[in-house]
């Protein structure tokens, strides 16, 4: 593990494969640990002469806040600003970022602020910048259902449930979203190692609270989280992942996503995949980004 400050955080982080690789940044989801997400993905993208970069988000892992006053904000602005902090602070100038969940959001939002950092995107489940303007508007039943603990979160029982019982909570999280994935306890352990980090549950919540439209954002991330509200479009090359047996978000062809991608894009169908994508089908999560690198040099011929 390796440590590097930004001008928020200390960010823990691996770094795998030849130094003069091509740089790509593996961002990890809630509630999953990025060494488990990753660990296959980036032996294997090492092999292919990629630099692989992954950090732990904020709230995880030995990441910490630099100061006791930070806002622990889980907003989607604040995660897109610490991947692009993450790459100052490593002097990296241009990354392909791959990610889900959080780690996909981040990706998305970097990528559209500021595409001239980025050289390619691999999300799963498509575009992934939150439409904080139409947050209150309700989605089919059997989506919401899959998001029930994003209404858990805004209640007082809800972050005492998560105080109490980070563990508990989190199994039922992996085995909703991923009813197929058979993860052993050693994984699982693994994961909850992160779960003791002092701004976890701080950092989830607001996460969840500021998505839902019942709690302000950081001050600072105001003016961008203005931008992603006019639900920016990604320019660069792109692929999307939808795991067949994700059991929060429904797997589509792609095509509602598709008015948001104005660069080479593709969407792939992944299965015996659920949320946790990179983890349970490592091998499609690689040739996803070897695809979107792809893209990328016929770009610039």
């Amino acid at each position: 593990m390796r440590r590097t400050r930004t001008d928020i955080l200390d960010i823990a982080y691996h770094d795998v494969g030849p130094t003069r690789g091509k740089p790509v940044i593996l961002l990890h989801g809630w509630p999953f640990s990025p060494v488990g997400s990753y660990r296959e993905v980036a032996s294997a993208l090492a092999l292919r002469g990629y630099r692989c970069y992954i950090p732990y988000l904020r709230g995880h892992g030995r990441t910490r806040f630099l100061r006791a006053d930070t806002f622990r904000s889980g907003q989607q602005a604040a995660l897109g600003v610490d991947l692009v902090a993450f790459m100052d602070a490593l002097r990296v100038p241009r990354a392909l970022f791959a990610g889900y969940d959080w780690g996909g959001r981040a990706g998305g939002v970097a990528a559209a602020l500021w595409p001239e950092r980025c050289t390619g995107l691999v999300s799963v489940n498509g575009y992934l910048i939150q439409n904080l303007a139409v947050s209150q508007g309700p989605l089919a039943p059997a989506v919401e259902e899959g998001c029930w603990y994003f209404f858990y979160f805004l209640t007082e029982r809800g972050r005492k449930g998560l105080q109490r019982d980070r563990e508990g909570l989190a199994r039922v999280v992996w085995r909703r979203n991923s009813p197929e994935w058979r993860f052993t306890e050693a994984e699982f352990a693994e994961a909850a190692a992160l779960w003791a980090n002092p701004d976890y549950v701080d950092v989830v919540l607001h996460s969840y609270r500021h998505r839902m439209g019942a709690a302000p954002g950081d001050r600072r991330y105001a003016e961008l989280e203005r931008r992603l509200l006019a639900q920016p479009k990604i320019t660069v090359p792109a692929v999307t992942l939808d795991g067949q047996a994700d059991g929060v978000v429904p797997p589509t062809d792609g095509s509602g996503h598709a008015e948001h991608f104005t660069g080479p894009w593709t969407h792939h169908l992944v299965p015996r995949a659920g949320h946790n994508l990179p983890q349970e089908q490592p091998g499609a999560f690689t040739e996803a980004i070897v695809e979107a690198d792809a893209m990328h040099h016929r770009l610039d011929r």
